[in-house]
């Protein structure tokens, strides 16, 4: 039986998700009108993440530990109410992390595949969600990967989509994960801890124009320039090696104003560049007309003005049924058209939500409808 197992394992999923057991709780969904994976494959696999056996289990307890920060889902009751969930329907959560917006999904019957290829934040949602095996399946991957994905375990299409892009409240506490300027770490920012590039390896190895590039490109930074020559000449002396080490080299290139800490957009940037998270966002729109049935929503949630940027744009330039231009003799019909918008502008969270998570208060929620 297990060599057996093993076998439908690599057959079904893609081998780039062979390194350990990624399939969790893929049992007797999405049922026979998609194909149904038979015999709860993957529902509760010895060694997957999450298991004593598992290499980096610590990491995973950690992440059991901090539960608090996981439960506080952005935007949950505006999610839930735009995905419109019941009996029947599948929905895809492309980015899964502590199961929050899954959790409500389920709890209203509805079916569920999990995507994140952070495997700490899989293992927190197969334990938190396991009383939903049968309409549950959590699996290893990053999002823009979602179409191989789906495609592997035979689904043909999804009644509801949603991507939550910012970084959870766990990654942020956890030092060793790099993403905080106020916590003592490795430079890392590895969404996935398996990932080839480090913050540590673009701080330390790009040219100054490079890094430049980076800060102002993905964070928006001003002073991208002077800070870029200061980490140049400092690791001239001394690889730049933590989180501390960094925030406080830029802290004296630009000194403290306001509230926000000067590092705040350098950090922005390397998390960015090293998870290469524009260009996956954009890779993963451009597949979503093609799952959604009609009338399924695609639901997204950006945490800062770059992906907001991206996730308006697309959605306006494929919700218009004509364009028009200016040299154009009269309108045409759009060749991208797929959506109807379900929110005209961006949504932002309640000032009751801020207050009580304050890492919400950058969020916008923009949803569409997929016509047919």
């Amino acid at each position: 039986m297990a060599r057996f197992m093993t076998s439908l394992i690599q057959h079904l999923l893609p081998q780039s998700a062979l390194t350990g057991d990624r399939l969790f709780h893929l049992a007797h969904w999405p049922g026979s009108r998609e194909g149904a994976v038979k015999g709860g494959l993957g529902s509760r696999m010895k060694g997957g993440a999450g298991s004593e056996s598992d290499e980096g289990g610590g990491r995973f307890q950690r992440a059991r530990q901090l539960d608090e920060s996981y439960h506080r889902s952005v935007l949950l009751e505006e999610v839930t109410h735009c995905l419109e969930p019941r009996p029947g329907k599948l929905f895809l959560d492309g980015t899964l992390g502590g199961g929050g917006h899954s959790e409500q999904l389920l709890k209203a019957g509805a079916k569920v595949i999990g995507l994140d290829q952070d495997p700490a934040a899989l293992s927190f949602a197969r334990a938190r969600l396991s009383q939903y095996e049968e309409n549950f399946g959590a699996i290893q991957g990053n999002f823009r990967d979602f179409g191989d994905i789906l495609a592997t375990i035979g689904i043909k299409g999804l009644d509801g989509m949603l991507f939550d892009l910012g970084v959870s409240g766990t990654q942020f506490e956890d030092g060793e994960r790099g993403f905080s300027f106020s916590k003592e770490g490795p430079l890392d920012m590895r969404m996935n801890p398996a990932g080839d590039l480090t913050a540590e390896m673009l701080v330390n190895e790009c040219e100054a124009e490079e890094l430049a590039r980076i800060f102002y490109q993905y964070g928006e930074e001003r002073a991208s320039r002077r800070i870029a020559r200061a980490i140049v000449e400092a690791r001239d002396k001394d690889p730049i090696t933590t989180t501390v080490q960094l925030a406080e080299l830029v802290a004296r290139v630009l000194p403290k104003k306001g509230k926000i800490h000067p590092a705040t957009r350098v950090f922005q940037a390397l998390r960015i560049a090293v998870n290469d998270e524009l260009r996956s966002l954009e890779a993963v729109l451009s597949e979503v007309p093609r799952w959604l049935r009609p009338g399924g929503r695609l639901v997204v949630i950006s945490f800062h003005s770059l992906e907001d940027r991206i996730v308006k744009t697309f959605m306006k330039r494929t919700s218009s049924a004509i364009v028009d231009r200016p040299e154009w003799p009269e309108p045409r019909p759009n060749p991208d058209y797929a959506f109807k918008l379900v929110l005209q502008k961006g949504l932002a969270p309640s000032p009751e939500e801020v207050a009580s998570n304050p890492r919400a208060r950058s969020a916008r929620l923009r949803v569409v409808e997929r016509v047919s």
